[in-house]
């Protein structure tokens, strides 16, 4: 999950994605969820946004031998599944 909002709901939107998912940088969480896991953190993200302003992208790998991880520098957050 990727994140663009306004700084007064930064806060807001990571500690909703750090119930469901991992942080991994600014702006950035990964992790495995289940579909109802997924439905959950998108309306408890609708609630949090203004979706006029924000924007929320959400990347799903059906597969996970389809995903590679390649980092650049400094791991911030860890390393976890993919979403």
């Amino acid at each position: 999950m990727a994140y663009d909002v306004d700084v007064s709901r930064v806060t807001k939107v990571l500690k909703i994605g750090r119930r469901y998912l991992s942080w991994v940088q600014n702006s950035l969480l990964e992790g495995e969820l289940t579909g109802a896991q997924l439905e959950r953190l998108k309306a408890d993200l609708r609630k949090a946004i203004n979706e006029e302003e924000d924007s929320i992208v959400f990347y799903l790998l059906r597969r996970e031998e389809y995903m590679e991880r390649q980092l650049l520098g400094q791991d911030k957050g860890g390393q976890t599944m993919v979403l």
